[in-house]
């Protein structure tokens, strides 16, 4: 089975682009409403839906889950409309902040009571984006061009209130309801992205296509042409990156957007300076000033870690040959492996340990990947371990990690009978 990086990374890529379509859209509308962590906010409340659900058993990609989520998307709507007041006294950002801070705290504490709490955050942070289902993007697709088709019939009404929220109190309009609609279609669309994408991921999508857009133009649909094309070649190169890379496909399209926008503020300062030497100079000051602030905080990590690299020098170097030879040899890391693998207290270690394991004693390795593609209640934890069978075999067997194991029934008997002609007992 040849597999190439377009058969693993086009579902990614896909929905990358969906999320790009509407985000960019509504990214515009919290950048002129100054309203900027609402995202962040209404994704966190959305998190804290599925965190709920989970604490009842309810799997983060079931439909309970989603309702869930939803619900709770919709409780915070409701929150942030009510806290819009025409003479405001407490900037609006400060209870969408507020809300943020304790819903995060909540959603720890919630989390703390439920098995395998540091995956399911793990998850909702950074998301699963790799291994979204292309059933999960033609959902997403059609929910997404449903909340598209309700902004672009009331257009004039949300587009009034991002820009002048004042004329629109004057014509009459009730900005709360308004107001109320706007976070209840936006809570629609969080719903269904951090989901996929992750809290991360989800906010900048919203967030620096749409600023990167403004800075450019202040027409509508130039700054939305901007934010596509710019979400576009982001997202590809992004993905791509980290499949060379083998870094996790979340973060790095984070990182890479970050950089995108430091660049494209550079070139805008240069271009609209009225002198471009003295801007040129000030951003080679800078530069000059951050590779100095790296090189300070690596001169002081190596002063202060100096002592511990003494100690594991003498620990290492100075022990007996035998006991040197004892620890490398193959018998006593599987040993160790074994011994770690059991101790090891979530899924996500066991499957790190099981493929270091792999390099030792394969059989001994699968084994444990099988009876962990089983026992674990995380999606994404089924998707790693099945995907990592399938290079182990060059075989697919029909499994769907996002479906519980009685419809994967007989995907894990063709596993099982596969480890059998495998690895024959002797």
């Amino acid at each position: 089975m040849n597999i190439n990086i377009w058969d693993i990374m086009a579902p990614a890529f896909f929905e990358c682009l969906i999320l790009v379509g509407i985000h960019s859209y509504l990214g515009i509308h919290v950048i002129k409403r100054k309203v900027i962590f609402v995202d962040l906010a209404l994704a966190q409340v959305a998190a804290l839906g599925t965190t709920v659900g989970f604490l009842f058993g309810i799997l983060p990609d079931s439909t309970g889950a989603y309702w869930f989520s939803l619900g709770f998307a919709i409780l915070g709507a409701a929150i942030f409309s009510l806290s819009r007041f025409r003479n405001e006294k407490i900037p609006q950002e400060a209870v969408i902040g507020l809300v943020y801070a304790v819903v995060a705290a909540v959603a720890i504490l919630v989390i703390d009571k439920a098995p395998h709490g540091a995956e399911h955050i793990k998850e909702l942070l950074t998301g699963s984006i790799l291994w979204v289902k292309w059933k999960t993007i033609g959902t997403a697709a059609l929910v997404y061009s449903g909340v598209g088709i309700f902004h672009f019939i009331f257009r004039k009404k949300f587009l009034l209130i991002s820009n002048n929220p004042e004329q629109a109190y004057q014509q009459g309009i009730n900005v709360r309801f308004w107001d109320f609609l706007f976070y209840v279609s936006f809570g629609i669309v969080i719903t269904h992205s951090v989901g996929t994408a992750g809290v991360l991921l989800v906010f900048v999508f919203l967030v620096v296509p749409a600023i990167t857009s403004i800075m450019i133009t202040d027409v509508l649909w130039k700054q939305l042409t901007i934010g596509w094309s710019m979400g576009l070649i982001v997202s590809v190169v992004g993905l791509y990156i980290s499949y060379v890379a083998d870094l996790p496909s979340g973060p790095t399209v984070v990182a890479l957007y970050g950089a995108t926008l430091l660049g494209v503020a550079l070139v805008l300062m240069i271009m609209r300076a009225e002198s471009r030497k003295n801007a040129l100079g000030k951003i080679a000051l800078g530069f000059a000033v951050t590779l100095l602030l790296i090189a300070g905080f690596r001169f002081m990590g190596e002063q202060f870690s100096t002592h511990h690299h003494d100690k594991v020098e003498d620990t290492v170097f100075h022990q007996p040959e035998q006991q040197k030879k004892a620890e490398t040899s193959p018998n006593n890391n599987l040993s160790e492996l074994e011994s770690a693998y059991h101790s090891a207290n979530d899924d996500l270690s066991k499957l790190d340990i099981a493929k270091q394991m792999a390099e030792i004693q394969p059989k001994a390795a699968v084994a444990h990947m099988i009876q962990l593609l089983e026992q674990s209640e995380f999606p994404f934890i089924r998707e790693e371990i099945i995907q990592a069978l399938q290079s182990y075999s060059d075989h697919t067997f029909g499994y769907d990690s996002s479906k519980d194991q009685t419809a994967n029934a007989q995907a894990l008997q063709n596993i099982k009978q596969w480890f059998q002609n495998k690895f024959p007992k002797n």
